[in-house]
């Protein structure tokens, strides 16, 4: 299933290095190549490898819990208070990351777009590991703290553990975490150096009362960890066009969650060049409306999918992300949704030109599942199938 063209049956994949150089049907194939080693794989649905587009790593040894009462009573357990120190903080981290890139290699996920709030240890534990990475470094900077917003960008920036498999990134918070100009900064940094942008955005319903009127649960959190101050500018019109106020759709970001949108709000979505990464699992455990997914699609808006974390979601299994929005959308093509995994999933992490499609000239990364069925997508998704290989830049891991 190469995922930028229609399946073939008897196929193959000829790769040499790291890179793929021929796909197609397995007897051409091996009459152009007839020196290649065959691994012959009889029975196998072969696919890109898996992309994860939002996810926390630094969560991994965490769960779900009970469903909190409101988003902000959650992130408030996951603040670290009290006797936490940054050393106990960061050993936590030490301990997550591991767990996080075992449970996207069991279930085929090949590259992620991990959010690293502590990206100095993240990526010295991921710039040699086997997946592939898009590290965006968390910038936080709001009232009493914006003055450690050049702290926090030079930090999210610094391109001392940038390697083969771990590409640098940038992502301000949210907007009840990062002013507009500190979104302004960051993005002017991200111009500037080429890099990938991302950012949680409209990911619940209490931001655009915060942002116009700084009132609702937001304002609740701020007075519970201190730090803000009457120079919070407010915005009128919600998040989404705060984010086009200050040019984020038109860089082509990264926007995770986007899970309250309007038919205004979606016609801007539609007009810029960012993608939306939806997490059905989570979105379910915070009990949000219906996501809007197909509309944004039917749009031109590019979607995709990801696990958010383990804090708010079961496991890192990209793959029952696909499973639960095939309940939800019976109707919806299998090969599409599939493209919310790979294809597209590659494109919002800004990887389209080297993974997400079985292409000569991209990655070797390819995902190995047994099939029995006339339709392998349907059956993977149907019958809770994990992958049998995992394979990434041409070498089995």
């Amino acid at each position: 299933m190469p995922m930028d063209a229609g399946p073939i049956r008897d196929g193959a994949v000829v790769f040499s290095g790291k890179s793929i150089v021929e796909v197609g049907l397995q007897k051409q194939l091996a009459s152009r190549h007839p020196d290649a080693e065959l691994i012959d794989r009889i029975g196998c649905t072969v696919l890109p490898g898996l992309v994860n587009a939002h996810t926390h790593l630094e969560l991994s040894e965490f769960t779900p819990g009970p469903k909190p009462r409101s988003f902000v009573d959650w992130v408030l357990q996951l603040v670290p208070r009290g006797t936490a120190t940054l050393e106990s903080v960061q050993e936590s981290v030490r301990r997550s990351v591991p767990i996080g890139v075992e449970q996207c290699l069991r279930f085929g996920v090949t590259c992620i777009g991990d959010i690293s709030r502590h990206c100095m240890v993240t990526r010295a534990m991921l710039k040699d590991g086997p997946l592939r990475v898009v590290s965006y470094g968390e910038v936080l900077g709001m009232g009493q703290r914006r003055f450690l917003l050049d702290e926090r960008i030079a930090t999210a920036i610094d391109p001392c553990f940038e390697s083969a498999r771990l590409r640098i990134g940038i992502t301000p918070h949210a907007p009840y975490s990062v002013e507009p100009e500190g979104y302004r900064r960051c993005l002017q940094v991200a111009r500037d150096q080429g890099l990938p942008f991302a950012t949680h955005l409209a990911e619940t319903v209490d931001e655009k009362p915060f942002l116009a009127s700084h009132s609702g649960s937001f304002r609740d959190l701020w007075n519970t960890i201190g730090g803000f101050d009457d120079d919070v500018p407010t915005v009128e019109g919600g998040p989404i066009r705060m984010a086009e106020s200050v040019g984020l759709l038109s860089y082509g970001s990264l926007l995770a969650h986007v899970n309250y949108c309007d038919d205004d709000e979606l016609e801007i979505l539609s007009r810029g060049r960012a993608s939306v990464v939806y997490c059905p699992r989570t979105h379910a455990y915070f009990a949000h409306p219906p996501h809007r997914w197909r509309q944004m699609l039917d749009r031109g808006i590019n979607v995709a999918v990801g696990t958010d974390s383990c804090a708010s979601s079961p496991d890192l299994n990209l793959i029952d992300e696909l499973r639960l929005l095939r309940k939800l959308a019976r109707d919806f093509d299998p090969s599409r949704l599939w493209e919310l995994a790979t294809v597209r999933a590659a494109r919002a992490v800004c990887m389209e030109g080297s993974i997400g499609s079985l292409t000569p000239g991209k990655a070797a990364d390819i995902v190995l599942f047994e099939t029995r069925s006339e339709q392998p997508l349907v059956e993977i998704l149907d019958a809770n199938l994990l992958p049998n290989e995992v394979w990434i830049a041409g070498e089995r891991v």
